[in-house]
């Protein structure tokens, strides 16, 4: 199965070098496209709006794989937690909260591999993370609510999607920022056809994803704005996969007014 890849040690490496490594570890070519680096940082820096949280804020990264996101959410959140149904990203994301580091190694070519380490960032209140492994469609009831809940790159890996999204009015407060990205891949060997969002004609209509969230979230969320945000995977020192997530940003209806959503120095 398709999902199975998320619980090999292949995984595992590619993706604490994704959220971990630095720009000339991931593309060591200065003619790449260094601008899709540090993805899983990018999707706070660029996409949370800091300003219109309280002190005492909870966040939620649903999806979080190995944690980076989750770390950086805990530089603005008081109480953050990384839910993942990837057993082994979740054990990895564990140890770096414990230890603040870990040692793996990526692929050079064939089977030739350079050793690394995943640090936590400098500066990150370990103790405000905590991580969970959880189904993103079927998660625990207790939980409670959150200022802040970030999918990024989830929902085209889920077998249904709109189960998913069906929680998430009662996951965010009201006046609450929810943070959406995807590059839309949507593919039979994790989704359904039938549940796929968006990238299909109907009635003779295109489909896109965005406009089926809308339709889906309209009723509890406010759509603040879209933007792009390039990501860069590496497989080894010659092959990479770039892509282009949508980031839609949102905020839950009621609460009064919030401060807008907006870049971090902009």
């Amino acid at each position: 199965m398709a999902g199975d890849f998320y619980e090999s040690d292949r995984a595992v490496a590619e993706y604490l070098l994704f959220h971990y490594g630095s720009a000339e570890q991931v593309m060591p070519w200065s003619s790449g496209p260094l601008n899709a680096v540090n993805f899983a940082a990018r999707c706070v820096s660029e996409c949370l709006n800091p300003e219109g949280l309280p002190e005492n804020a909870r966040a939620l990264d649903l999806g979080c794989a190995v944690g980076r996101s989750t770390f950086e959410l805990a530089q603005h959140c008081a109480e953050v937690i990384g839910v993942d149904s990837s057993e082994k990203f979740i054990e990895t994301a564990r140890e770096l909260l414990d230890q603040g580091s870990v040692q793996f190694s990526y692929v050079e070519e064939g089977e030739l591999k350079i050793p690394g380490t995943a640090r936590v960032p400098g500066g990150v209140e370990r103790q405000r993370v905590r991580f969970e492994r959880a189904d993103a469609a079927d998660l625990p009831k207790d939980l409670g609510e959150f200022h802040v809940v970030l999918m990024a790159n989830l929902i085209d890996r889920l077998q249904d999607p709109k189960r998913c999204l069906k929680q998430l009015p009662g996951l965010v407060k009201p006046g609450g920022q929810l943070i959406l990205t995807s590059p839309y891949t949507w593919l039979t060997e994790y989704t359904p056809r039938r549940n796929w969002l968006g990238g299909f004609e109907k009635g003779g209509k295109r489909i896109k994803t965005l406009d089926t969230l809308k339709t889906l979230l309209g009723e509890d969320f406010d759509l603040v704005e879209t933007r792009n945000l390039p990501f860069l995977l590496r497989e080894h020192s010659r092959k990479f996969q770039w892509s282009m997530a949508e980031a839609s940003l949102w905020r839950r209806k009621g609460g009064g007014e919030s401060a807008p959503v907006s870049t971090p120095g902009e």
